[in-house]
């Protein structure tokens, strides 16, 4: 219930920036707080998915960040964007996949307002944070979770079909 709480919450507030015009300060949405392995929970409601899929991103190759939102994007199109459920999950090298200043920023924002999650791992984060001074910005659209292959792990575990690009 928290974590709905929260998707709201930035919600509100991408709703005020775009009424205002202002730069407001977005937090990303995050899990970490309540992440339940048993009890997954996402961004975008998909009530009607009948199919679902994980897709892994550990690589630091743009080469392969193309392709992952290419499988993506040719799923959606496939299934129908109410017929099925993408979650994209990023760690390690591939964390800078979510990088605010990610050159697939655009393409990640297009795929998110067509219902595709973006989960960034909190433990790549907290690696980035040691190398950087201060923890990575993220694409507004990223979902911090506590863990990136548990996430992964989660998923598959309640149905989702894996893929590694």
């Amino acid at each position: 219930m928290m974590f709905l709480k929260h998707a709201v919450n930035k919600l509100f507030l991408g709703m005020l920036f775009i009424i205002f015009g202002t730069t407001l300060a977005v937090a990303n949405v995050s899990m970490l707080h309540d992440f339940h392995f048993d009890h997954p929970a996402f961004v975008h409601d998909h009530p009607f998915a009948n199919r679902r899929l994980v897709v892994q991103i550990s690589q630091d190759n743009p080469a392969r960040w193309n392709l992952a939102l290419n499988t993506s994007q040719n799923i959606l199109n496939y299934f129908g964007q109410e017929k099925v459920q993408v979650v994209i999950v990023a760690f390690g090298p591939g964390l800078k996949f979510l990088l605010a200043n990610s050159p697939m920023k655009q393409r990640i924002a297009a795929l998110n307002a067509e219902g595709v999650e973006f989960d960034a791992c909190h433990n790549t984060m907290l690696q980035f944070k040691k190398k950087l001074g201060h923890m990575p910005k993220l694409v507004p659209s990223a979902v911090i979770v506590p863990a990136g292959i548990v996430r992964i792990m989660q998923l598959e575990s309640h149905g989702f079909d894996y893929v590694k690009p």
